[in-house]
């Protein structure tokens, strides 16, 4: 059984620290075994988490027997992340053991060093301070959550659920995976990002909803759409159209567009049979080789190893 170390510390935040514990103590495998097996783990016995305190059965011995250790969230930025926290984390990552991260948990990650070099993310309103402390790490902002194989980050509160469910998903596959997303009465992949929260700067006074036009963008992800065709839609000038696209989505048209093809092709690839040639006509990819380097930086992988690690068995 896959064995998930959560840990607690000082100022942990309470619906960080209980998502993971929900989400994975639910799993359930087709035969009704379960899938893992939780252990909540503390820094010291006595755990202060703000509204209560709590009492942990583990300690951090059991991080070098775990399959996976996530890192909820902290309240205090300012507070030191414990030596010891820092040194088991690191030796059970040096023995392949996968470390994952909630919001500002990948504070807490950061301070390892095992995120130099890779991007990662965190709750918006930290991510700027993230990037200030630590340069070698690429800050993304704008999505819910990053894999990079054996580290993961998520962003905030409802952002944890995205990351957990991802991680049934990569352990078990879509079908129980859905499971643990209807469990948590969640989908089991939310369509955009974290930038669609981001308190950007107020719309001017003409600023109206894209709304429709991102529902018309999403029904012609297979046409050859250019930023002129967009703009006409909208009846924007594309200055115009570029301007309100960065307060409302924090991205261009065409990057956003760029990710709505790509999440349309990993439900093609969960839920059909079709080729990846095909995949790639149908989310309005010119060329397979254009689908392929864009699905493998926004998703890092292939997108044939992502269908043999999500298809759903047939």
């Amino acid at each position: 059984m896959h064995v998930m170390a959560v840990v607690a510390l000082d100022g942990v935040v309470p619906f960080d620290l209980s998502t993971p514990c929900d989400v994975f103590g639910r799993v359930r495998l087709p035969g009704g075994h379960p899938g893992y097996q939780v252990r909540v783990c503390g820094v010291t016995p006595e755990v202060n988490a703000g509204v209560f305190h709590l009492r942990t059965r583990h300690g951090l011995d059991e991080l070098a027997r775990a399959d996976t250790i996530l890192l909820p969230g902290i309240s205090d930025l300012a507070a030191p992340v414990p030596g010891a926290l820092v040194e088991a984390v690191r030796a059970a990552a040096a023995g392949g053991t996968r470390v994952a991260s909630i919001c500002t948990g990948a504070f807490l990650l950061a301070e390892t060093g095992l995120l130099d070099g890779h991007r990662a993310t965190t709750h918006w309103l930290a991510a700027e301070e993230l990037a200030r402390r630590h340069p070698a790490i690429q800050v993304d902002p704008n999505v819910l959550y990053v894999d990079n194989g054996q580290f993961l980050t998520s962003a905030g509160a409802a952002a944890g659920l995205d990351l957990c469910l991802h991680m049934v998903r990569r352990d078990y596959g879509s079908a129980v995976a859905a499971d643990a997303a209807r469990c948590s009465v969640m989908p089991l992949e939310r369509a955009g990002g974290q930038s669609q929260f981001i308190q950007h700067a107020p719309p001017t006074p003409d600023g109206a909803s894209l709304e429709p036009v991102l529902r018309w963008m999403e029904e012609r992800l297979h046409e050859p759409l250019t930023l002129e065709d967009i703009a006409q839609h909208a009846a924007l000038s594309v200055r115009t159209l570029n301007r309100r696209f960065r307060e409302q989505t924090g991205t261009t048209p065409l990057q956003w567009m760029l990710r709505a093809r790509v999440r349309r092709a990993q439900h093609l690839l969960e839920t059909s049979a079709h080729p990846v040639e095909a995949i790639a006509g149908k989310v309005g990819f010119g060329s397979v080789t254009a689908f392929r380097e864009h699905f493998h930086r926004l998703v890092a992988t292939s997108p044939q190893s992502y269908r043999r690690a999500f298809r759903a068995p047939q």
